[in-house]
């Protein structure tokens, strides 16, 4: 049954792959059409801006937001102070 889902999971990427190519074919035309008007290309400045200092902001934000606003309490954190083990010499089934 799972070589069943496997194929029907396969067909239904390689068709919705295919639709998308069909249907964005324009998008990528060599030649413009008559009345399309582009706009100014970005700067490299603007690029980096748009792509890769914003997202980082925005994930800064949403982190600081988060560790903020967190109301767990200290107990139930796990950090380096509140983990037990076992000793070396307590392993379960060791022979003296």
């Amino acid at each position: 049954m799972d070589k069943k889902n496997a194929l029907r999971a396969g067909a239904l990427v390689a068709g919705t792959t295919l639709m998308m190519l069909l249907m964005s074919s324009p998008a990528s035309a060599l030649v413009r059409d008559d009345g399309d008007d582009p706009g100014s290309g970005l700067s490299v400045i603007e690029t980096l801006g748009l792509f890769v200092v914003a997202p980082l902001v925005l994930f800064a934000v949403i982190a600081g937001l988060v560790m903020v606003l967190d109301k767990s309490k200290e107990e139930h954190r796990v950090t380096s102070r509140n983990i037990k083990t076992k000793p070396a010499g307590a392993e379960a089934g060791s022979k003296a």
